[in-house]
């Protein structure tokens, strides 16, 4: 497995895109500055809309910033074509030849560089090899499945050997449980070759489960950059907190603040200690966030107080809705056993205990 450098592959540094001119320019980046790994898997994620394809668009090539560089390992290649930059794109479509086998897909782009024939036979077979699809080589890519097919886009985007590798919501189009399995390849192919890949999506789970680091964007800007668990147990503001997984967000009123900890009053009396937000200075009332997994619901005490409203089995864990003394709705997700008897039914007076550093103040 190869090691992970700490060196940098992309560095963008105050990328702005603007479409059209005067009044009626629309400003698709704003000021975007981000530095990626080598031989790191680094995601893009917000809602559409967001900036993030015309991030990767501008690194690809395929168009060009209106201020801003974009240097690849140092050198600034915002201003070069795409075909003269070691980089390849893996596209939502997968664009292959239907006419063409598979083996003969993968080394097409290779022919196009003028490879002798001995190079292009050797990369393609390993290229099989590497997504496991030796069998298949010379079936036509009309003839295979969806999953496989995505393979083989990965294989001749791959084959090149590109520094940097981009890949704009591959997984989009298939089924729940392929791309699940899909998911787990792409992690695979991204250690086992050592290659930086820039992965778009707008799918948190994928997000979550594929990357070292996320950057999650919005209206053309970066939001917060992180590990996984950082960018869901440390969210910087509101919106990354709401866009990454469920929550429960809660209204309150800051009591003193030191070393980063505070105590929170909500509009029922109740108390609650909170960690603030890295960077966050409090200015006004505050909002509280806590992700349904870290609190329990308990007959007796808690932290807050309220009613069983509805109840949601979801197979692995349920979901207990509770309208708390405040009006404010709150879900505790609870783990299952191998019972689908969560202990509460609808009606029930229940307490919600608040995990210790499960509540954060939040930039709204």
């Amino acid at each position: 497995m190869p090691e992970k450098p700490d060196r940098n592959a992309i560095e963008v540094r105050g990328v702005s895109k603007r479409f059209g001119i005067g009044e009626n320019a629309f400003k698709a980046l704003d000021n975007v500055s981000v530095t990626i790994r080598e031989n790191e898997f680094f995601t893009l994620l917000g809602p559409s809309g967001c900036g993030k394809t015309t991030l990767l668009r501008l690194i690809a090539g395929f168009d060009f910033p209106t201020e801003g560089q974009i240097m690849l390992h140092g050198q600034d290649i915002a201003p070069l074509p795409p075909f003269k930059r070691p980089v390849n794109t893996v596209f939502q479509s997968y664009a292959l030849f239907p006419h063409m086998t598979v083996g003969q897909n993968i080394g097409f782009g290779l022919e196009m560089l003028g490879k002798p024939k001995a190079e292009v036979k050797a990369r393609v077979d390993q290229m099989l090899r590497l997504v496991r699809m030796e069998a298949l080589k010379d079936r036509r890519t009309s003839q295979i499945s969806g999953g496989q097919q995505q393979r083989v886009a990965l294989a001749r985007a791959l084959a090149p050997s590109p520094k940097v590798l981009l890949l704009d919501e591959p997984l989009s189009a298939l089924d729940y449980k392929l791309r699940k399995e899909m998911q787990s390849e792409l992690k695979r192919l991204q250690t086992e070759t050592g290659i930086t890949f820039i992965f778009v999506t707008h799918d948190q789970e994928e997000a979550l489960t594929m990357s070292d680091r996320i950057a999650v964007m919005s209206a053309g800007k970066i939001l917060q950059v992180g590990a996984p668990w950082e960018i869901y147990d440390r969210p910087a503001d509101r919106f990354v907190a709401d866009f990454i997984g469920e929550t429960n967000f809660l209204p309150g009123t800051l009591g003193a603040i030191e070393n980063g900890r505070t105590t929170v009053t909500l509009s029922s009396g109740a108390m609650l200690p909170a960690t603030l937000a890295e960077g966050y200075v409090p200015n006004g009332p505050a909002t509280i966030v806590v992700r349904p997994e870290h609190a329990r619901a308990i007959r007796e005490g808690g932290d807050l107080r309220g009613q069983v409203e509805n109840i949601v089995y979801f197979g692995t864990d349920t979901h207990i809705h509770v309208r708390l003394d405040d009006r404010n709705l709150f879900t505790v997700r609870q783990q299952n056993s191998r019972s689908r008897d969560c202990g509460f039914v609808v009606g029930d007076a229940v307490g919600v205990a608040i995990a210790p550093d499960g509540a954060q103040v939040l930039k709204d």
